[in-house]
């Protein structure tokens, strides 16, 4: 049994026992080891944040936990269909996206979660670094195995941008938007941005990766000082700690539901989702689109999600890939 099954296990015969003991036999059945290597798995738990008591004849008792991404502590009374039903979690790791690949070539089922603590090669869009501090943010990614066409792939990013969006709004009462195509904010600034990959053929997708980066917890001294676009926090808007474990089991909820709807309604009920958080409508922006920069008014979206720009010279353009910013 891995360090993060035993941890796993114990936590959910905390859970079980509520108030009560648990008892050190109990434990060792449970995971088929002694009474000493009970001892270690205890004090790793602890060495995490977690308040243990240990009385003699009785056994032990939770007493608090900390604000970690454990597994057990995510999937606890989850109540998901599809979401979550596997869950991994790094105290660091290279990038969530790159653990989630790993996890869809070998098979895993649709709907693994990868969280970790922090990143040391958090990656945004076109290859950019995202700023990925410990015990302050989520880093997530969601293995799914649509049965669509590569082509709609791109469709799934307004599902999570509508799952962020409704559980910023939801944990923080704050009135968050979104930028297409991937990012969410708050009064204007980055709070939330999302990074979506896909291994495909030609006709089959065999996995998507859904990369998903909060900033829950960051203080303002902890942004680099050369971010592309205003950046803020959950708890620099609400003024106060957001609890991570509250967030993603609530993003999880919301992801399931997306999209489940997702597959048997398909994109408009999603997309229906994304819009009422979409305020840029009869609104001036600038796209780079890389190889040249468009200024225009959006119109909306087409069906298919892509921007619709009235430009100056009276046509109107369908933007499929870039960067808006609002002038």
């Amino acid at each position: 049994m891995t360090g993060q099954d035993a941890r796993t296990t114990i936590l959910a015969l905390f859970r079980a026992a509520g108030d009560g003991f648990v008892s050190g036999a109990q434990i060792s059945r449970a995971l088929g080891v002694s009474r000493t290597a009970i001892w270690k798995k205890i004090e790793q738990l602890r060495l995490l944040g977690y308040a243990i008591e240990a009385v003699p004849s009785k056994g032990y008792r939770l007493q608090g936990s900390p604000d970690v991404l454990l597994a057990a502590e995510v999937q606890a009374n989850l109540e998901t269909e599809r979401i979550g039903c596997e869950v991994i979690y790094y105290a660091e790791t290279d990038s969530t996206n790159l653990c989630a690949h790993e996890l869809g070539k070998a098979g895993a089922p649709e709907g693994s979660v990868v969280l970790a603590d922090s990143q040391i090669a958090g990656r945004g869009r076109l290859g950019r670094r995202w700023c990925s501090p410990p015990g302050v943010n989520l880093y997530a990614s969601v293995l799914l195995r649509p049965p669509v066409a590569p082509r709609y792939a791109s469709q799934l990013t307004f599902l999570s941008a509508a799952a962020v969006a409704r559980t910023v709004a939801e944990t923080g009462n704050l009135a968050a938007t979104v930028k297409w195509p991937n990012d969410v904010l708050v009064g204007g600034r980055k709070i939330a941005g999302l990074l979506n990959e896909l291994d495909a053929e030609t006709e089959q997708i065999h996995y998507l990766v859904l990369g998903i980066g909060v900033n829950l917890n960051m203080r303002t001294e902890q942004f680099p000082e050369d971010l592309r676009y205003p950046a803020t926090s959950m708890m620099l808007e609400c003024g106060r700690k957001v609890s991570r474990l509250d967030f993603v089991r609530c993003l999880l909820r919301h992801l399931d539901h997306l999209y489940a709807l997702y597959l048997s309604e398909g994109f408009p009920p999603v997309l229906a989702v994304w819009q009422q958080y979409f305020d840029l409508v009869g609104r001036s922006v600038e796209v780079d689109l890389q190889d040249r920069r468009i200024i225009g008014k959006v119109a909306g979206l087409d069906s298919d999600g892509a921007l619709l720009l009235d430009l100056t010279d009276g046509t109107r353009e369908r933007v499929l890939a870039g960067d808006v910013k609002p002038l």
